[in-house]
Parts: structure tokens; sequence; C-alpha cells
């Protein structure tokens, strides 16, 4: 079992570098925004996997960008099946993360209430300081 597992996390791996480069350098779309692979989950029978992306913009960059993704989909598997060593490459299912939304949105709140913490980073410098001397 753990063979099997350790399998399907080396494929996921290599599946999620092989992403990566095909976005970086041969979706040339004007429409894909900054997209990053951020994971790949592949299903134990290898017919299917789940990869997790994220986009700079808006709901609407979003959108554009996952119809690209999914119309290059082909391409993408094609692509993946001369990398790794499988009789077929797993169809992709992409799914938007919105981890990296959820962190910017935190870190606003936190900076806003003044308890980021580079502000409370600042705070201790200051107690840190030795008064001046007159």
């Amino acid at each position: 079992m753990a063979r099997s597992s350790h399998r399907l996390e080396r494929i996921n791996a290599i599946i999620k570098e092989v992403l990566s480069e095909i976005v970086l350098n041969d979706v040339k779309d004007p429409r894909v925004g900054l997209v990053t692979i951020v994971g790949v989950r592949v299903a134990p029978d290898l017919s299917s996997a789940k990869v997790f992306f994220s986009v700079l913009g808006d709901e609407a960059q979003r959108a554009l960008t996952l119809k690209v993704l999914r119309g290059a989909s082909g391409y993408m598997r094609h692509v993946i099946a001369d990398q790794i060593d499988v009789r077929t490459a797993p169809e992709l299912h992409w799914t938007y993360d919105d981890s990296l939304d959820r962190a910017f949105r935190i870190a606003e709140i936190l900076k806003e209430t003044g308890t980021a913490p580079d502000a409370a980073a600042a705070d201790d410098d200051d107690d840190e300081k030795e008064p001046e001397s007159t």
C-alpha cells in the first residue's frame, strides 16, 4: 500500500511540474492571467486528476483562464503521456484554489486592525531600542 501511495505522490509531483511548464511556456493565449498550478491529485486508478490552480485577477479573469485551460487539456494530456510512464494520461479536472485569495484577505484584515505580524514586529523593535540619552 505504501508503495502505491509513494507512486501516486511521485506522479502528482511530475504532473504538477509538467503542467506548470506547459502553462508557463506553451499557453500563449492572452486571455490567460498569471496562473499557478497549486497541486495535483491523481485518482488511484490514474484515470483522472484534479488540478488545483490559482490565477491573479478577478472572477471574470478566473473564468476565462479556466476556459482556456480546459480547452488546452487534450494537448496537456498528450505532453503528460510523453513525460510519465503510463498507458494513458489522466483526464484533467480543473479546480480553482482560493487559498491565496483567503490568505490575502486575512492579511488585509490583520493589517487594518494593526495585528499583522509585520506591525507586531515593528512594535517589538521599538520596545528593544534603548532610550536616547539627553
